[in-house]
């Protein structure tokens, strides 16, 4: 393959970054990449190939689908993105981890939770076990 091609087809896309073809064509679908049609043939160009990079990138970092076309329209406003978008990623950086720090603390708390469960669940087991011992040895006795 040229390493220097300007145009990728959905397979080789889907294969790249390890998505189906049906998640491509979702975001076909949602707007987000715009690739040409040759009859029905998809044809990526190299900005597709990044947006959906992007994409996948944003969705690990928790971004919803209109926040990463909120981010592509502003950078389409200007060739080489703008203050406003910088902003905007800072923003949404900013609440994603405010919701992250939320989560974790969910978490731990959760965790904490599960381990005075546990702690409470062998208790009652001993303690449970120690009545049957007894009773076993009042009927032996």
């Amino acid at each position: 393959m040229n390493s220097k091609k300007k145009t990728f087809s959905i397979s080789e896309l889907a294969s790249e970054f390890d998505v189906t073809t049906r998640s491509i064509r979702f975001y076909e679908d949602q707007g987000l990449i715009k690739p040409e049609r040759k009859g029905q043939t998809r044809i990526y160009s190299s900005q597709d190939k990044v947006r959906l990079k992007l994409i996948l990138r944003g969705k690990r970092l928790g971004f919803s689908l209109a926040e990463s076309r909120e981010l592509f329209e502003l950078w389409d406003e200007t060739p080489s993105g703008s203050e406003r978008q910088l902003f905007k990623m800072l923003e949404t950086l900013g609440a994603k981890q405010v919701q992250l720090e939320q989560q974790l603390k969910d978490i731990q708390m959760a965790k904490i939770e599960i381990e005075s469960a546990e702690a409470r669940c062998h208790a009652a087991l001993k303690e449970l076990q120690q009545k049957n011992q007894n009773t076993s040895d009042n009927r032996l006795g």
